[in-house]
């Protein structure tokens, strides 16, 4: 979960330009100066870790001056990223299922860690003192070399790579159906199947998303291609199996194939190109802030979907066998039709969901028609004997 952009330079910055804003007003001043303030603020820290206070002096132009600075005002100027650090441990925390009593020890890593303001506030939330008997300098050279001897010789322990945001797919209704959470070690491979939406569909749109959000426009589009050469069916009869491979590079390869025909289609592309980490944090923020209403959108647009199923199903339906309804019947299930797209183009899931109950209720009848129809044709010309035969002879 860390910030790429985030470390112990930030705070050597934000004590250069402390120590820079003493000087005298609109004096102009060289980047060969700015470079020397800040390895006066990086000595200044390090100095800070082990007393109180103290002084140092930086030329600016073409003058010494001197710039006194307590450990008091260095915590002061340096807490916000030491906050931004701690937001961190607690969006790692939260993400991985567990609480902070679950951890059993905490390692620092880098020289700024061994600043008493860090160690403090780490103290304070893990509710425990960090492990201070490694160098912070060393820790990461150390951790390498375990990795290489768990990538080399085996381990139980191996370092690996998650996927930052959920990848998926884009479904009837601009829904996003989550193929890989987020967090997912990588490498990895998940698969799912899909169907058809319409009798006869011959073709799929496999539209590729990333992101938190439950509708694809929240989402940023990843890739897009079209799956062709699916056999004509029945709505909801074909099966598209949709893979979805992350290697260890993060490279994502999303293939869909027609399980009948063995017909593929796939499409390559780097899910975190073009990312920024706030870009990232961002998209994670408003997936949280707006989980609620984002969910009831969802849960709208599944109804309204289904709602719209079954209405192609009764309409594909009636264009066979109308002829088995009086007019009375077939005016009650157009209206009952009518209901149903009505409530479609509203917001109320409630509404959605009985009229298409209404419209089940209405069309009872007929299904019950067809099925008898279906029946005495199947029937048709076969001999007493033979039914008897095919039952078994059972009297």
């Amino acid at each position: 979960g860390g910030d790429a952009v985030l470390g112990g330079d930030d705070i050597d910055h934000a004590v250069a330009e402390h120590f820079l804003a003493q000087r005298p007003e609109g004096a102009a001043i060289t980047a060969g100066e700015v470079k020397q303030a800040l390895m006066t603020a990086r000595v200044a820290k390090e100095c800070l870790t082990g007393r109180p206070d103290g002084e140092w002096m930086i030329e600016l132009n073409g003058s010494t001056s001197r710039h006194a600075l307590t450990r008091a005002e260095l915590e002061k100027l340096a807490a916000p990223f030491v906050e931004r650090t701690i937001d961190i441990c607690r969006g790692v925390v939260e993400d991985a299922g567990i609480e902070v009593s679950d951890i059993r020890g905490v390692v620092l890593v880098g020289g700024s860690t061994r600043m008493p303001l860090v160690r403090r506030r780490v103290a304070e939330f893990f509710g425990r003192q960090p492990l201070a008997d490694i160098n912070p300098d060393e820790v990461v050279a150390v951790g390498a070399a375990l990795q290489a001897e768990a990538l080399t010789r085996g381990s139980d322990t191996l370092l690996l790579d998650v996927t930052p945001l959920s990848l998926g797919i884009e479904t009837m209704g601009g829904i996003v159906e989550k193929v890989i959470p987020r967090n997912t070690p990588i490498p990895v491979a998940m698969a799912q199947e899909f169907t058809t939406y319409q009798d006869g569909q011959s073709a799929m749109s496999i539209h590729v998303v990333q992101g938190e959000r439950e509708m694809v426009d929240q989402c940023r589009s990843l890739a897009r291609f079209i799956l062709r050469g699916i056999p004509p069916m029945a709505a909801g009869a074909a099966r598209i199996r949709v893979t979805f491979q992350v290697d260890a590079d993060g490279l994502l390869t999303v293939s869909a194939q027609e399980m009948a025909t063995g017909i593929e289609q796939h499409v390559v592309v780097k899910p975190s190109y073009g990312l920024s980490d706030d870009e990232m944090a961002t998209m994670l923020r408003d997936s949280l802030v707006h989980a609620k209403e984002d969910m009831a959108q969802r849960l709208l647009t599944e109804a309204v979907v289904e709602a719209r199923r079954s209405v192609l199903a009764v309409k594909s339906a009636l264009g066979v066998d109308s002829d088995l309804l009086s007019d009375d019947e077939r005016q009650a299930i157009d209206a009952a039709i009518e209901a149903v797209e009505t409530a479609c183009a509203g917001i109320d899931r409630d509404a959605v969901t009985a009229a298409v109950e209404h419209l089940e209720e209405s069309t009872k009848s007929f299904a019950e028609k067809r099925m008898d129809r279906g029946i005495r044709q199947a029937l048709a010309g076969v001999s007493v004997e033979r039914l008897d035969d095919a039952l078994g002879g059972a009297e």
